[in-house]
């Protein structure tokens, strides 16, 4: 079991290309070929690394504008 944690570890993207992915995941938006090359390709540890990156910058900009809001309605 722990070959295969190796050796999904040892795929060729880069983390700027595995935030790419994530971020197109979050638009919605991908081609299937590019999806099916994306999950050949990735590495798992830099895809939860980006998820949760990406997560907190969506989560902290959501707040950001609710704020914004609220101090404009007052």
């Amino acid at each position: 079991m722990s070959d295969d944690i190796r050796k999904l570890s040892q795929r060729k993207l880069s983390f700027l290309q595995t935030l790419k992915a994530v971020a197109w995941g979050f638009f919605g938006v991908r081609k299937k070929s590019g999806h099916q090359e994306d999950v050949a390709k990735l590495n798992p540890v830099h895809l939860i690394i980006a998820a949760i990156i990406a997560t907190l910058v969506f989560v902290v900009g959501l707040v950001m504008i609710a704020r914004w809001f609220i101090g404009q309605a007052v």
